[in-house]
């Protein structure tokens, strides 16, 4: 990889970008710097991020690589099994899990995610800022101060590389000054209330080498087991006094960092940088008269191109934008599977941007391998589970076990590569990715359950994280949790198998299905398990998994709607106390499976206004002093804002039991609604108008040949671009047509 240096006149082709007024007003746009690291100017592009804020009077940008980290193994795992652990809960010595399973993740620094160094700027004579301004059309930064200095800031889109400039100077220039991490000394800062961890002197680590040159600067921090990563920072002042500079970071697992030039060129790499945030903004665009809702809607999706990338790691907890506070960040920044990395890619579907949902099941079938092979030890079968807690490489990091070494984690990861198919319908992913892995999740599960008088059961169930890290966490029934994504996973496998021609293994999954047994449902709805009824508060949406997101209830079917509606009530009687940000982002998407469109945006606001830094981060305690919830911290985690955006479109598209439906969950004061380009189930592109109150059309392109069965927001209606009676309306009022292959239908409303 060539370093280059790049002239930011170049940024002056903004008029070439498609998307340069309808998105300028979602724009992150401040008068100032922020001044916490967490309320930064984010940018990134899936593998390198920087954080640009003010810090003792100083730019400051963060910087920050996926694949930084430490993996040494705090956990033994092979002093625990499932089977041990089950005896210890009949037993009552649970204590004695807690000190194998539990207490290395709490005591050890490591694992965990690294950040990598810092720059400053020394910005004392340019004046007060003016302006700050992130572009989030072009991913790109700008800083203007009072002495009529400009500074600009990306991160390229598809190189692995950074650029910044300084334009304008009036005096002497500014160069960057590398800032280290605290990995060698003993200087503890202050905390700031994100959940920090430890110091990141805890780690250990051997002092860094830095190695300074007239117009650059290389840092090499040695890091555990003859690991290492190395930053590196070049710049050149122009003749007229500009200076135009760039970064990059690299690791002993990754291509070396390039030689220092001696010489800066002239990169050509703005336009493909704009290119590919242009074909990102392609993909789908929405607009809803509720700006709050509107400007944060583009605010996550802007942050979903920023971590979500080919190549790259999955979704940590904060992805590119590890803490910046001298500490370890929040839970480590690892990856969270009981809920987080899946929440996290929640709007990728729907969304229309399928590269970006494939890294997570990128990341899962990397790890697969490891995965099974802590399968076989820890729960002594065959098949497939996934920690719940996890390193970068997928293995098991400990914690509150019920959790993070749950028995059904691989049920839920499963569902990824199920979504993967069914919104794409690719035979290719179907063949080798979704049928080998839902089999083996599948198989796994079949393995670990025992069936007597004709029901399967798990040895121990649990439901995150009720009871948190108690011996009561553990049920020795089903939770509706467990139970719900078994459910799924059956399921999924039996149409897998059959999608694949393997009709007598798709028969064997059924029948795996129906030895399943019932919810266990009262009066108030979903409860957590037999005996148990949510009688507080909790952050954790769990038992009502198969409300959503596994979608196997639906509200259009009686005995479905009574357990929802019974459930939405128990909810609403408990309260939200005791939620994080994310619950009411889940809470959306919960609110518009039941058509309960007023709640669902108020969900949608409350967390966009109360639970949200002004740079759109998701801090899950309320930010607001505790107008909504107990929780008033403020950790940075991302999957609160990628379930906010799913929460959106499932007022717009949703897919359920083989058909879809179009303004599903719209509120009628919402007067003019459209959506360009949503993705739904059966490899369909929807696109959707609502005018003055009243929807006018609905158009649907299928990708791939297939029966769409489509559940219209209008009683009658004209087609367009398809002979009308092709299409036929069910006593369901679900309109059912044959679409091949690139073809597209267009229904008007008949207004009748």
């Amino acid at each position: 990889m060539k370093t280059k240096f790049t002239l930011f006149f170049l940024l002056l082709c903004f008029s070439s970008a498609g998307y340069a007024q309808s998105l300028k007003p979602y724009n992150l746009s401040f008068p100032k710097l922020a001044n916490k690291w967490d309320e930064a100017m984010p940018l990134g592009n899936g593998m390198l991020g920087v954080l640009i804020w003010e810090k003792n009077n100083k730019l400051r940008l963060s910087l920050d690589r996926a694949d930084l980290w430490d993996e040494r193994k705090a956990l033994d795992i092979s002093k625990l099994n499932f089977k041990w652990v089950e005896e210890q809960v009949h037993q009552n010595n649970y204590a004695a899990v807690q000190k194998i399973g539990d207490e290395p993740y709490d005591n050890s620094p490591y694992p965990t995610k690294l950040p990598a160094a810092a720059m400053e700027f020394d910005i004392a004579k340019l004046g007060k800022v003016v302006s700050n301004e992130l572009d989030i059309e072009t991913a790109l930064n700008t800083v203007k101060f009072e002495n009529g200095t400009v500074f600009n800031c990306y991160i390229h889109a598809k190189r692995q590389r950074g650029y910044f400039s300084f334009e304008n100077l009036k005096s002497t220039a500014i160069i960057p000054n590398l800032i280290v991490h605290n990995y060698a000394n003993n200087l503890i800062e202050k905390g700031d209330n994100s959940h920090a961890g430890e110091g990141l002197q805890k780690l250990g680590y051997a002092k860094g080498t830095v190695n300074n040159t007239i117009n650059s600067v290389r840092y090499r921090q040695p890091t555990y087991q003859d690991h290492y990563y190395e930053v590196l920072v070049q710049w050149k002042i122009m003749a007229n006094g500009n200076v135009i500079g760039s970064w990059t970071i690299s690791n002993d697992k990754a291509a070396k960092l390039p030689a220092i030039s001696s010489t800066a060129k002239e990169p050509k790499g703005w336009n493909s940088h704009t290119k590919w945030w242009e074909d990102f903004w392609n993909k789908s665009n929405i607009s809803v008269p509720d700006q709050l809702i509107q400007k944060q809607y583009y605010l996550e999706m802007y942050k979903l191109g920023c971590v979500a990338r080919k190549g790259a790691p999955a979704i940590t907890l904060q992805a590119v934008w590890t803490a910046d506070n001298g500490s370890l960040p929040p839970w480590k920044g690892d990856f969270h599977n009981d809920l987080n990395t899946q929440l996290s890619y929640w709007p990728t579907y729907s969304a229309n941007h399928l590269a970006e949902g494939a890294t997570f099941t990128d990341w899962l079938w990397k790890i697969r391998k490891s995965n099974l092979t802590y399968t076989k030890q820890y729960f002594g079968v065959e098949g497939l589970n996934v920690p719940g807690v996890i390193t970068l490489n997928g293995d098991p990091m400990g914690g509150w076990i019920q959790y993070s070494l749950s028995p059904t984690v691989s049920a839920w990861t499963s569902q990824h590569f199920y979504w993967q198919w069914k919104y794409s319908m690719d035979k290719a992913f179907l063949k080798s990715r979704a049928y080998p892995y839902i089999h083996e999740a599948a198989t796994y599960l079949e393995n670990i359950t025992r069936l007597k008088d004709g029901k399967r059961s798990l040895p121990l169930s649990s439901s995150p994280e009720y009871n948190d890290n108690s011996i009561k966490a553990w049920f020795l029934n089903w939770t509706n949790f467990d139970l719900a994504l078994a459910k799924f996973l059956f399921n999924a496998a039996a149409e897998v198998s059959k999608a694949k021609g393997k009709i007598d293994e798709s028969k064997h999954w059924a029948e795996m299905l129906n030895q399943l047994p019932d919810y266990e449902i009262n009066e108030t709805g979903f409860t957590i398990a037999p005996g148990s009824n949510l009688t507080s508060s909790h952050r954790h949406m769990s038992q009502y998994m198969a409300i959503y997101p596994l979608d196997l209830l639906d509200v259009n079917r009686e005995k479905d709607k009574t357990i929802i509606d019974n459930s939405l009530k128990r909810l609403e009687e408990i309260g939200t106390r005791a939620w994080c940000g994310y619950s009411f982002s889940w809470m959306a998407s919960i609110y518009a499976r039941a058509y309960q469109a007023g709640k669902a945006v108020k969900q949608l606001e409350i967390f966009a206004s109360n639970f949200c830094s002004p740079n759109s981060f998701h801090l899950n305690g309320d930010q607001k002093g505790g107008q909504y919830s107990g929780f008033t911290y403020r950790p940075f985690t991302l999957e609160g804002n990628f379930a906010f955006a799913q929460g959106v479109q499932e007022l717009l598209l949703q897919s359920r039991n083989g058909y879809i439906q179009a303004f599903p969950a719209v509120p009628q004061s919402w007067k003019d609604v459209t959506f360009n380009n949503l993705r739904a189930e059966g490899a369909f592109l929807v696109s959707g108008n609502k005018e003055n109150g009243v929807p006018t059309t609905v158009k649907v392109y299928a990708e791939k040949a297939g029966v769409l069965r489509i559940k219209l927001p209008f009683k009658t209606y004209v087609v367009r671009d398809i002979p009308a009676e092709s299409v036929k309306m069910g006593d369901d009022g679900i309109a059912e047509v044959n679409l091949e292959k690139k073809q597209t239908i267009v229904f008007e409303n008949g207004y009748e």
